[in-house]
């Protein structure tokens, strides 16, 4: 006799966990599964995000830019640090620490909230049953009122570069090095690709990033995208724009990548290559044929606005759905799937989710970029704020980058925010709110922001929309 729940959610990553511990806080009896198992064969909760992704890559990101200062920025500020040096085991056992703190921090919350865990690879049958093969091979068939789907996504492989263990490798196992390769090579300069670079370039690596691209980061403001761009190579990034990668052998110990740019035919060797094309969603297994759920021509899970597939009762929230792949936007839609199931109304902005890459300067936006809204039509106005006239990253010793803002010509609503320099994963989030509450690039400049912060370049940048900058000149004089 199967097990009935009001709720079953498969995938316990931010998408999965957040939605049941929601739908338990609403009353529901919930029961979330999970298939991730570690190296040791210990059941994992957190899914890719806090196993080997989003929690994982910062911690090295963090240590890294740690390193990198005391190496080569103290000086500057007077501080005399010698023979500094980096223990990557030791490096690494606080990665996993981390990851082990949070994981378990999942599980805690379950328990506090009455969340069932089952673990073992889930399966959505028809009528809302789903079974569960546990890693023994057992099976086990449960019902459910509500299966929501959070499955998530996993790294694209592609057939040039075939991953050959200890040479070529995805996303997470460029998380594991135990030493600092010499060269290392990447394929994509997207989010993935330019995090892992900045990692293991500031621990003493020579990083070239191949994209396939000609323009860099196209779907970050072209003003913004060049900043960091240039920043990026200051820092030693070979970025190879229009790199269109052939071939890659494993040959005497190192990989032989083949690559084709404006220049012709080239050849790159590197001791280890990573590829960080981007991610698919991973449905591997997970649907009946009769299950009623309906993939797109992308292999994303169809559903509504509303996160509704077209089987009754089933639901689907994160990266196995359409729209960015983001631990936040995965969580939001998980809040709004199981206040749904309880009866209320909630509905995600998905106009406001907030878009971050991890580097050093950070870059984050969110809303539309200057070239989306001049291809759409949309008449606006600009202002922007450099963080080199900024007090408080002057006295950080970290004055690269800039604040911009994108508001309407005639209505002065913001429609886009873009950052990239320090902290700018932080500045983003009053982007966020401020359009979130359809706020004009004039209430921001009317708001009294503390000094000195870097959050004063947001005001600038608000005041520079009209050309009312204080701290720097405007394009013409104000009457």
């Amino acid at each position: 006799m199967s097990d009935k729940y009001d709720v079953i959610v498969i995938g316990a990553g931010p998408g999965g966990y957040v939605a049941a511990i929601k739908a338990a806080q609403l009353g529901l009896k919930t029961a979330c599964v999970e298939s991730w198992v570690d190296k040791q064969g210990k059941n994992r909760l957190g899914g890719t995000c806090l196993n080997v992704g989003c929690i994982p890559s910062k911690a090295l990101l963090e240590i890294s830019h740690k390193y990198e200062e005391a190496s080569h920025g103290f000086a500057d500020q007077g501080i005399v640090a010698k023979d500094v040096s980096i223990d990557i085991a030791r490096m690494m056992e606080r990665k996993t620490g981390i990851v082990d703190q949070l994981t378990g921090g999942i599980a805690g919350l379950f328990k506090a909230n009455g969340v069932t865990s089952i673990f073992g690879h889930g399966k959505l049958l028809a009528n809302r049953q789903v079974e569960v093969t546990d890693k023994d091979g057992k099976k086990k068939v449960y019902e459910a009122d509500n299966v929501i789907l959070a499955t998530g996504s996993k790294p694209i492989e592609i057939p040039p570069a075939p991953m050959t263990e200890g040479y070529i490798t995805d996303s997470e196992g460029a998380l594991e090095f135990d030493e600092v390769p010499k060269r290392v090579g990447i394929i994509g300069a997207g989010v993935i690709g330019l995090e892992l670079g900045s990692v293991w370039q500031r621990l003493g690596s020579e990083v070239t990033i191949l994209e396939a691209l000609d323009t860099f980061l196209p779907a970050v403001d072209q003003q913004v995208a060049k900043d960091a761009l240039k920043q990026f190579k200051k820092q030693g990034l070979n970025i190879v724009l229009g790199g269109r990668v052939t071939g890659a052998e494993v040959k005497r110990k190192l990989v032989y990548v083949n690559y084709e740019d404006s220049k012709g035919k080239q050849e790159l060797k590197v001791d280890k290559l990573i590829v960080a094309v981007g991610r698919r969603p991973y449905t591997d297994g997970l649907l009946a044929e009769d299950s009623g759920v309906q993939l797109d021509e992308r292999g994303f899970i169809f559903v509504d606005d509303q996160c509704k597939t077209e089987a009754p009762g089933v639901w689907a929230v994160g990266d196995v759905v359409r729209g960015p792949m983001l631990a936040h936007k995965a969580s939001e839609e998980g809040v709004m799937v199981a206040e749904r199931i309880a009866g209320h109304k909630p509905q995600v902005n998905y106009d406001c989710i907030p878009n971050v890459i991890y580097t050093n300067p950070e870059v984050a936006w969110v809303g539309k970029t200057e070239e989306e809204l001049k291809s759409e039509g949309v008449a606006c106005k600009t202002g922007f704020f450099p963080f080199a006239a900024n007090g408080r990253a002057m006295a950080a010793n970290n004055t690269a980058g800039l604040v911009k803002i994108i508001a309407d010509e005639k209505t002065d609503r913001i429609l886009g925010f873009h950052v990239t320099g320090p902290q700018a994963s932080e500045i983003v989030a009053q982007g966020v709110i401020a359009m979130e509450f359809g706020s004009s690039a004039e209430d921001l400049a009317l708001t009294c922001f503390a000094h000195p912060t870097l959050s004063e370049s947001v005001h600038e940048a608000a005041l520079a929309v009209d050309d009312g900058a204080i701290h720097k000149a405007n394009r013409r004089k104000k009457n």
